[in-house]
């Protein structure tokens, strides 16, 4: 008796354990949604580490709710606006252009309108400019390599000469690289990369895979963003960029035809063309996502449409990578051939891309810039909370700010605004859906950014009167 009551004793314990264990651990993978979104919302993965960082003027006061715990790939964010942050003394901060690691050689710094050489910028040792602060947390890493890549324009009032005449200018780095492709990848710096995980950096990529997949991206229509400026330029002065998020309220906007006359569109994740384009236009140019993302949009818009990426002739893919499954599909869709592993193993990249892809059609964000853009543009109080393992910016934010360092000229279009209760999540939604909120992201420090850069001229952000 004595003895059974002994192994009933252990078989309670063992069992308490794994519920300690092995439930939080599910409950971290697989995040459940709010019961009022269903399956509607294309989750980006909880597993990311994220940075902070210190400039000379704070980023836009962060409202984060950590609550409830449930991801979302959406570009938008919550509540109006507030800017209080105290600005940090002078003492305090140095300016953003002191903590870059400089890798170009200085050549061919004149401004040209078009740079077509497959060469690209010749990089040096890298070395830090300055030394890390001791009261910096690790994950911070503000030294970024820097590319001199001249303008491809002489725009009048472009993004680039304007920024500096704002509350941004200390923040903005005109020489940052914001893709990644072949000349990238060293030995040095996977050593200085690999210690920031998710899109931050190489943390948890093989170097061999990053070699594999970075030397297929060898030709400037890869470091490029917009490769293809000097056949579309037609004499104009200044390359106007249209970026296009999911958000519902562009339903009804009539707002497609002007988003098609800009030389670029970008749109997102779940953006579903067929049957809207007389409010979200026809045309993508650049289309931005994760595999994670891609797949997610893929099974949970399927039902309002969503078959894949747009496909077309001027389309370009754009990966923002957060483990080794991009690395290894971009390689597929490189090559044409099979994923080699991983959750997508054995898949054909011309289901997702089309049978016309091909590395020229292929871009890859570089992780220093998505750092960048978290430690000096979306700095949340998330850092600060137990979630700052797992925040980033969000995918269309990351899309936006790419957009503000390549383009002269900025409009963005389904991005939330102060009176997002007044539209459904997103503009597809055949009934009224609200917006989610989930701990990955800050998205009311989003929309706070896109009232910012909006007054302050870089941008024209679409709001119903």
């Amino acid at each position: 008796m004595a003895l059974q009551k002994r192994l009933l004793l252990g078989v309670l314990t063992a069992t308490s354990l794994l519920c300690i264990y092995i439930l939080p651990l599910k409950y971290f993978q697989g995040v459940p949604q709010r019961a009022s979104s269903g399956s509607r919302h294309s989750e980006e993965p909880l597993d990311r580490k994220s940075n902070s960082d210190q400039w000379t003027r704070p980023p836009p006061t962060s409202n984060f709710d950590p609550e409830p715990i449930i991801q979302h790939q959406d570009t938008r964010a919550t509540q109006t606006p507030t800017v209080k942050t105290p600005a940090p003394t002078a003492a305090e901060h140095k300016p953003a252009e002191n903590n870059v690691l400089d890798v170009s050689n200085g050549v061919n710094k004149t401004r040209t309108r078009t740079r077509t050489s497959t060469k690209g910028p010749t990089q040096r040792p890298q070395q830090p400019t300055q030394a890390a602060r001791p009261t910096e947390p690790p994950f911070i890493g503000d030294a970024y390599m820097s590319e001199d890549i001249p303008p491809q324009t002489d725009c009048p009032g472009g993004i680039r000469g304007q920024v500096t005449k704002t509350e941004f200018g200390g923040r903005f780095l005109k020489h940052i690289p914001v893709l990644q492709w072949a000349q990238h990848v060293t030995r040095e710096a996977h050593q200085r990369l690999k210690q920031y995980p998710g899109a931050h950096g190489w943390g948890g990529v093989e170097y061999s895979t990053l070699v594999e997949t970075l030397t297929v991206l060898n030709s400037s229509a890869n470091w490029l963003m917009l490769d293809d400026w000097k056949d579309r330029a037609n004499k104009s002065e200044c390359i106007r960029c249209a970026v296009v998020g999911n958000g519902g309220i562009l339903k009804d906007s009539k707002k497609g035809k002007e988003i098609d006359g800009h030389h670029y569109v970008f749109r997102t994740n779940g953006a579903i063309i067929k049957g809207f384009e007389q409010d979200v236009g026809s045309r993508t140019t650049h289309y931005t996502f994760s595999t994670n993302t891609l797949m997610n949009s893929m099974r949970s818009y399927a039902g309002a449409g969503y078959k894949g990426p747009p496909m077309s002739k001027e389309t370009r893919y754009v990966f923002l990578p957060d483990h080794d499954r991009d690395y290894l599909l971009m390689k597929a869709a490189a090559t044409h051939t099979p994923v080699q592993r991983g959750p997508e193993r054995g898949k054909d990249p011309t289901k997702y891309f089309g049978e016309d892809v091909s590395a020229g059609k292929l871009k890859m964000y570089h992780p220093d810039f998505v750092r960048y853009l978290r430690n000096r543009f979306l700095r949340s109080n998330a850092l600060k909370s137990r979630y700052k393992d797992i925040y980033r910016p969000s995918t269309g934010a990351v899309m936006l700010l790419a957009a503000l360092h390549t383009c002269d000229k900025v409009s963005a279009y389904g991005y939330m605004t102060p009176d997002y209760k007044n539209y459904s999540d997103h503009y597809y939604d055949s009934k009224y859906h609200p917006v989610g909120f989930f701990a990955n992201h800050d998205l009311r420090m989003e929309m706070s950014l896109w009232q910012q850069l909006h007054q302050a001229g870089l941008i024209q952000l679409y709001m119903h009167k």
